[in-house]
C-alpha cells in the first residue's frame, strides 16, 4: 500500500503566515490608533472614533476583536507594556540607594504627566475596578523589584525571610494608591516634584526601617553596585 504524502503544502502554510502577519499588523495599526484617539479625546472613547483613525468602517475594528471587552484588554496591555518599557530599566540596580528609588519615582511619574489619559483608561480598568491585566503588571513589578531587594540581603549575608516580595508588593501599592488619590484632586501634572519627592522619602523610610528590623543599616548614599560586589 503507498504511504500518504506527508509533504508539508508550503504554499498553503506560507499564505497562511502571510495573513496571520497582515493581521498582527492590522492589529497593531488599531492598538495604536486607540491609544492616540484616548490621549486626544479621553478613556471613553468611541470604537467610531478609533476605526475613523485607521480610515475603515467600525465593522473593521470587530474583525480583529471578539468584542469591546478584548479590544479594551488589548489596549490595556499595549499601554502597560509602553509604562514597563519606560520603568523596567529603572528597577535595574544602578547608582545609589536613593537614587535608584527616585529614578524610578521618576520613571512612573513621568509616564503618568506624558499619558495621563492612558492612566485614567488604565484606573477605570473593568466594571469601575482594576483590570487583571493592571494587577499583573504591578506583580511584576513588585516581582522585579523584590529580586533587587532580595540580591541585597544575600550580599550582606542576610535571609530575606521571605520579606523582599512582599515589602516589594506593599511598596508599589502604597506609591500607585498615593498617585490616585494625588490625581483624584487634578493636579497639574507638571508640577509633581513635591510627590516625586514624597514617594522616594517614603520609599527609602519603609526600606530602611525593615533592614534595621533584619540588622542591616545602610546609609541612602551607599551604591548599589557596591552592595552586590560588581
Amino acid at each position: 500500500m503507498e504511504e500518504p504524502d506527508q509533504t508539508p503544502r508550503s504554499g498553503a502554510d506560507g499564505r497562511s503566515t502571510r495573513w496571520e502577519a497582515h493581521r498582527a499588523r492590522r492589529r497593531g495599526e488599531i492598538l495604536d490608533a486607540a491609544l492616540a484617539a484616548i490621549d486626544e479625546e479621553g478613556p471613553e472613547v468611541g470604537v467610531r472614533r478609533i476605526a475613523e483613525r485607521i480610515g475603515a468602517p467600525r465593522s473593521a475594528v470587530y474583525r480583529h476583536f471578539r468584542d469591546r471587552a478584548d479590544l479594551d484588554g488589548r489596549i490595556r496591555r499595549r499601554a502597560l507594556d509602553s509604562l514597563l518599557a519606560e520603568l523596567g530599566p529603572t528597577l535595574e540596580p544602578d547608582g545609589t540607594v536613593l537614587c535608584a528609588i527616585r529614578r524610578s519615582v521618576d520613571a512612573y511619574l513621568g509616564w503618568i504627566a506624558a499619558h495621563p489619559q492612558r492612566y485614567a483608561f488604565l484606573s477605570a480598568g473593568e466594571h469601575g475596578g482594576r483590570s487583571p491585566d493592571t494587577e499583573g503588571t504591578k506583580a511584576v513589578i513588585a516581582h522585579r523589584a523584590g529580586t533587587v531587594f532580595k540580591a541585597v540581603l544575600r550580599a550582606l549575608g542576610k535571609d530575606d525571610a521571605g520579606l523582599a516580595v512582599p515589602l516589594a508588593s506593599g511598596l508599589v501599592g502604597f506609591v500607585d494608591a498615593t498617585v490616585d488619590n494625588w490625581l483624584a484632586g487634578r493636579p497639574d501634572t507638571a508640577a509633581s516634584a513635591p510627590l516625586a519627592e514624597f514617594l522616594t522619602r517614603s520609599v527609602w523610610a519603609v526600606l530602611d526601617g525593615n533592614l534595621r528590623a533584619l540588622g542591616v543599616q545602610l546609609a541612602p548614599d551607599q551604591r548599589v553596585s557596591a552592595l552586590l560586589g560588581d
